[in-house]
């Protein structure tokens, strides 16, 4: 299990495809590159032409419709009305939950001292 004591930091693509060439030593680090971008593309593809992901688990990745409303720009305080979209969900899974339940927060230090 990876923990991280930077994690106010959020883990790149490109971290996760070295932490998982180098746990997979038998697989060349390109292979695991197109894995990982093919699944993220795959998975962009099928939320684009509202699928559902579910990855037991896991969790779910879904789309969630917004309706219009009416917002503000914040330079002029003029009334925006902003059209109704459709926007990415994650819903975890029961495992995933649990396991995150258990993690300890890191407090966050401020350096702008």
């Amino acid at each position: 299990m990876c923990q991280s004591k930077k994690a106010s930091l959020p883990m790149t693509k490109s971290e996760l495809i070295e932490i998982l060439a180098r746990r997979q030593a038998h697989l060349k680090s390109d292979d695991v590159d197109l894995a990982v971008k093919s699944l993220l593309e795959m998975m962009g593809q099928a939320l684009s032409d509202g699928d559902r992901i579910e990855i037991r688990g896991f969790g779910s990745f879904s789309l969630h419709y917004r309706p219009p409303r009416l917002g503000r720009n914040p330079k002029t305080g003029e009334s925006v009305a902003l059209p109704g979209k459709h926007v990415p969900h994650f819903k975890p899974g029961k495992e995933l939950r649990e396991r995150v339940s258990s993690v300890v927060p890191v407090d966050v230090v401020d350096t702008a001292d």
